[in-house]
């Protein structure tokens, strides 16, 4: 027996605004923690501002992220998430791939070396995982934004049987919603034709709470932005992408990818 561990050190990007990207990450990997002690997580964060979830803010944001990454740069992290999903897939079909390749060369051109996710990359990661072709989708976006949101999955290739825009404008106020609502709002949805429920678009909505009473009620797998880029998190950090209590996705149980990790 062996008292040595693993320090991971995850570098966060995040709206300024966002109050559950550094909750409900943190709670997945301490989770973790009880049945892998040797691997321990530690969180460090860079913000940009935004307040309110609209066009205008969303590019103002984005117009940040060089900055956040270079301070994140100066800590090593093992590995950068970057949280705000709809400012990402508000910029157009594939843009995951822009932004992620802008912060790793804002990374290397200070010598840090780690792999960067996006929550819109992931989440099109996790339900490819998950061998899922169609899905419904709950999100706190007004209906414009979570039409740009469903435009930008089905050009991955997913196709959206359903979405549901609970239309809160306030970023702060999509953090204060009540995860227990998504028992009762994922029943809205028409899941006839879905492969997977995605239960929060958001980063921001909490969700973590209802992520598995919702599986266990729906019988389909159910996931997050943030269940899925918690999935990436540990597949970037060469570790076996399991959570207990999170969904299918984190359950340890999914095949490993060709060449996988």
């Amino acid at each position: 027996m062996t008292d040595r561990h693993n320090d991971h050190h995850i570098g966060l990007i995040v709206p300024s605004s966002n109050l559950t990207m550094e909750t409900e990450l943190p709670r997945m990997l301490y989770a973790r923690e009880r049945e892998y002690p040797q691997d321990r997580f530690l969180f460090h964060s860079s913000r940009m501002r935004m307040q309110h979830v609209t066009p205008e803010q969303l590019r103002g944001m984005n117009a940040q992220t060089e900055r956040a990454a270079l301070e994140l740069a100066d800590a090593r992290p093992g590995v950068v998430a970057s949280a705000c999903l709809v400012a990402i897939m508000a910029q157009g079909p594939g843009h995951h791939c822009t932004a992620e390749a802008d912060i790793a060369a804002a990374l290397r051109s200070q010598g840090a070396q780690a792999p960067v996710v996006s929550s819109a990359g992931a989440l099109l990661e996790g339900v490819a995982a998950l061998g899922a072709r169609r899905i419904a989708v709950v999100t706190p976006y007004m209906k414009e934004l979570t039409a740009l949101v469903v435009d930008y999955i089905e050009d991955a290739g997913v196709e959206v049987v359903d979405a549901l825009s609970l239309e809160v404008p306030d970023n702060l106020a999509v953090a204060r919603l009540d995860p227990a609502g998504l028992r009762e709002h994922w029943q809205r949805l028409d899941l006839r034709r879905a492969d997977a429920l995605v239960l929060s678009a958001c980063v921001q909505m909490p969700s973590l709470a209802a992520i598995q009473p919702v599986e266990d009620a729906a019988g389909l797998p159910v996931l997050s932005a943030a269940t899925a880029t918690t999935y990436r998190i540990l597949q970037e950090l060469g570790l076996e992408p399991r959570v207990p209590g999170a969904g299918r996705l984190l359950s340890g149980r999914l095949p490993v990818p060709a060449g996988g990790r």
